[in-house]
């Protein structure tokens, strides 16, 4: 979470002021990792974890996710991020995490080799959260159906206001060295 605070204050923010109100709204859900501003997190067992080309489309379009390289596998022979949308191949080796927008870039990773062991953890939060707690903690259905038309014009002109507010929130270089410096 330091890292994607970092590196995109204003999605952080989102981030963590969405999970904060979803725990708050219900107190039976079990928030397992507090520390984290992700709302998921999947451990890829292994021992050989690689990954056809995909994105993640449950996740929040214009957001991060956190993945993280574990193991024990040569990073020069195997193990790379592909992201086949930018023509890009990373040497990623154990230890090391990487935040992207998951939902929008085709990546994968390439194979180990025989005998070697990769895991990965993969830390996301889907869309579906942030909609449910924008609609007032409702599906957007029972939304639609108990919203005033007022509401709903607002509902309306938010949506067609998202894709543009999501790209604002990400950082350029400039503002980042300029918060640290």
């Amino acid at each position: 979470s330091g890292v994607f605070q970092c590196f995109a204050m204003n999605m952080f923010d989102l981030y963590r002021t969405t999970l904060d109100a979803l725990f708050a709204s219900n107190s039976k859900l079990i928030n397992w990792f507090p520390s984290s501003t992700f709302a998921g997190c999947s451990f890829n067992m292994g021992p050989f974890t690689a990954t056809w080309p995909h994105t993640d489309s449950y996740n929040l379009a214009f957001g991060w996710c956190a993945i993280t390289a574990l193991g024990n596998f040569d990073p020069d022979c195997g193990g790379h991020l592909i992201f086949w949308d930018l023509g890009l191949v990373i040497r990623f080796p154990p230890g090391s995490t990487i935040l992207i927008p998951s939902a929008l870039l085709t990546h994968s990773n390439t194979p180990i080799n025989q005998g070697e062991e990769r895991y990965s953890i993969v830390q996301y939060s889907s869309s579906g959260l942030f909609r449910w707690v924008y609609n007032g903690f409702k599906s957007g259905k029972d939304f639609m159906e108990t919203a005033s038309p007022t509401e709903k014009r607002k509902h309306e002109e938010d949506r067609k206001a998202r894709w543009g507010n999501g790209l604002g929130m990400f950082s350029f270089w400039k503002d980042i060295c300029s918060k640290y410096t």
